[in-house]
């Protein structure tokens, strides 16, 4: 069973930046696509950015982010990452990572079904 656990989340000033670090025990992450996502206050949960197994050849950004978000994933650490830099007070949520078995497809859609999601970490934006 694959175990996702999410940290880096925190307070930050607006135009400030935080890493955001989503990580696995037991299993490897390298054959799944692994997609972050957010659920802002009073907000329905989106879908924020996704990257492709393998290679991670493939990332996909939603338009509230693009430009100021980064996915990436170091295989050997077991992790993804999500940089985030010029964070606004509206990129206030909980992010949440989520994971789907694509073996070594190199793709990912955001709005595929994912397995496997952690627990969340809190991102807080606010001067």
């Amino acid at each position: 069973q694959l175990q996702l656990v999410e940290s880096g989340g925190g307070l930050v000033q607006p135009g400030g930046s935080l890493t955001l670090s989503c990580s696995a025990s037991g299993l490897t992450l390298d054959f799944y696509a692994i997609a972050w996502f957010r659920q802002g206050p009073g907000k329905e949960r989106e879908a924020v950015s996704c990257i492709s197994s393998a290679t991670g050849g493939m990332y996909v950004y939603a338009d509230s982010v693009k430009g100021r978000f980064t996915i990436s994933r170091d295989h050997r650490k077991n992790i993804v990452y999500l940089q985030m830099n010029g964070l606004e007070p509206e990129d206030t949520a909980v992010y949440y990572c989520a994971a789907k078995w694509v073996a070594v497809q190199d793709v990912c859609v955001m709005s595929w079904e994912y397995d496997y999601w952690g627990k969340g970490t809190q991102v807080t934006v606010s001067s």
